[in-house]
């Protein structure tokens, strides 16, 4: 696929980024060779390749998916500056 000085003018347009006139040049022909690498890419053989999310094969460690409160209240209360009753007391900051 070529792309040409026109086509680059208009991507850099809707990208607004600023493109000076001699540099329209060369990035045609830099976007038109990874256009056609990407082509090239397109024409391999997949077939029966399993997707893979990963290049190493490692599996995550599962634990048990158990819903808790912590029970921690205090522990984390203890960092506070100042509480009340079991929350954190913040200073009024809208008038």
């Amino acid at each position: 696929m070529s792309i040409d000085k026109a086509t680059v003018e208009k991507i850099a347009h809707l990208a607004r980024i600023e493109i000076s006139e001699e540099a329209l040049g060369p990035m045609a022909e830099e976007l038109s060779n990874i256009l056609t690498w990407v082509e090239q890419l397109s024409k391999v053989d997949t077939e029966g390749v399993p997707a893979m999310t990963s290049v190493v094969d490692v599996r995550l460690p599962m634990r048990e998916d158990v819903v808790t409160d912590g029970n921690c209240r205090d522990a984390i209360l203890a960092n506070a500056p100042k509480t009340d009753h079991g929350f954190f007391v913040v200073p009024k900051v809208i008038e």
